[in-house]
């Protein structure tokens, strides 16, 4: 996800990080196409060569970031086998890391309005990554008797919000939201208590 300037035959990346640099600074809706286009340095007119209005490139945006977020959630997972516990953690700690490093994507994803069912190829990464946290959640859970067991699409659900809960309170550098604990430590302790209450870690002595 390298930003790169606009060379002849790459306008579409070019494009695509101009908005990117006008997401961080002025949110989804703070810019227009005529912006993102004067950003990369071409006409207007070359925008609509490969997006139909400002949703369009946005949700384009926003695949490119469920790929990334997919893959390196899946990277997390398998980095922390054989634990199940140590698994689910990563995944964890690789949202977080996510959000830091590609703001832009990130608001994309979750905070421009875009609908995860715009295209059936955002639709497939999008869920791609979201399987990622459910299988972590499904291995996790194995070792509660079958019928207690949560679904593992609520599991997965209850700490993908605690995630996005502490990315947008804390981890953003949201005014007024500070805290003294690093947010990866709000939540691994999160998390942990989410756990105790389902029996899958034991209590604190």
């Amino acid at each position: 996800m390298s930003k790169r300037g606009y060379h002849h035959g790459n306008l579409k990346q070019a494009l695509i990080d101009a908005a990117l640099q006008l997401i961080e600074e002025k949110g989804p809706t703070g810019f227009t196409l005529s912006e993102a286009a004067k950003t990369a340095g071409v006409t207007p007119a070359a925008v609509y060569r490969h997006f139909e209005g400002r949703e369009d490139l946005i949700a384009e945006i926003a695949l490119q970031g469920f790929e990334a977020f997919a893959d390196l959630l899946n990277y997390a997972y398998d980095t922390g086998q054989p634990s199940a516990l140590a698994s689910f953690e990563a995944v964890g700690r690789a949202y977080l890391a996510f959000a830091r490093k590609y703001p832009g994507h990130y608001i994309a994803m979750f905070e421009s309005g875009i609908s995860m069912q715009r295209s059936p190829e955002l639709f497939a990464v999008a869920n791609r990554a979201l399987g990622v946290l459910e299988r972590a959640a499904d291995q996790l859970a194995q070792q509660i008797p079958e019928g207690k067991r949560p679904p593992p699409q609520m599991f997965a659900a209850h700490v993908w919000a605690m995630a996005h809960g502490v990315v947008e309170l804390f981890a953003r550098g949201t005014p007024g939201a500070r805290v003294p604990f690093p947010p990866e430590d709000l939540l691994e302790t999160g998390i942990g208590i989410y756990l105790r209450g389902l029996g899958l870690i034991p209590q604190d002595t």
